[in-house]
């Protein structure tokens, strides 16, 4: 069993995949990465670690119209929702208070790449399935919402980390500024750079998704509210006339 943290060997192409990872080396990928990843706050490579490794860089920013408390309920209960079908799992590792007042959760998510069929004929491998670590800070105070993510498995073929920073808008309460950048790197393949721009348009499609999942949860919340409220008024004069009664 391969130890954490130590790359595997490139397949040869059309060789057979190496077994999936167990849950215990899962857990411990997480540990042993945690000390990059599981941040209070992560921080994309600087100017002199990109000239020293072929990456590719993919950032967008993002408005919604709706204020920065809403946006963050809604990205609290991002999944399931059917705009990223390729969000199959999503277990809470750890979640806590700092002493700061700050929510931090670990979580770990299998998802489902998709991975187009050259891609996975160039890496030599024909998984799709990959794991996540996830780890979030939520600030209250400083309206601030930092969410920091790399893949565990693969990591001997393709990095892929992502940082997304939600922030009120700074001329308009009511809405919400959504920042997010990926920094993509395929390792000892030929042709990296094609792949790495594939995947970032495949980021920048799931990016998209992502925007829309949230605008589908803050709808659904919504409709909850407005139900809860409707149930409530409609409890008005029975508990008036149950009042009256005694």
């Amino acid at each position: 069993m391969t130890q954490a943290g130590r790359a595997r060997p490139v397949p040869a192409p059309g060789a057979p995949p190496p077994p999936l990872l167990s849950l215990a080396d899962l857990l411990a990928a997480v540990r042993h990465r945690r000390a990059r990843v599981l941040l209070p706050a992560c921080h994309p490579a600087g100017p002199e670690e990109r000239r020293k490794a072929a990456m590719k860089i993919w950032s967008s920013e993002h408005v919604f119209g709706h204020p920065w408390d809403t946006v963050i309920k809604a990205a609290m209960r991002k999944y399931p929702n059917p705009m990223n079908p390729s969000v199959v799992g999503v277990d809470v590792l750890d979640r806590s208070l700092d002493n700061q007042g700050r929510l931090h959760s670990h979580r770990l998510l299998s998802t489902e790449w998709g991975l187009p069929s050259i891609v996975k004929a160039i890496l030599g491998t024909s998984r799709t399935l990959t794991y996540v670590a996830e780890h979030s800070v939520v600030d209250p105070v400083e309206k601030k919402m930092e969410l920091c993510s790399t893949n565990i498995t693969l990591t001997n073929l393709v990095s892929v980390d992502e940082r997304l920073v939600y922030t009120p808008h700074p001329e308009n309460p009511e809405k919400t500024v959504l920042t997010q950048e990926a920094i993509i790197t395929v390792k000892g393949i030929s042709l990296s750079s094609y792949l790495e721009s594939l995947m970032a348009n495949t980021i920048s499609s799931n990016a998209r998704k992502g925007r829309d999942a949230l605008e589908w949860v803050i709808s659904k919340l919504n409709a909850e509210l407005e139900e809860l409220k409707s149930t409530r008024e409609g409890m008005k004069p029975a508990m008036a006339a149950a009042s009256t009664e005694k």
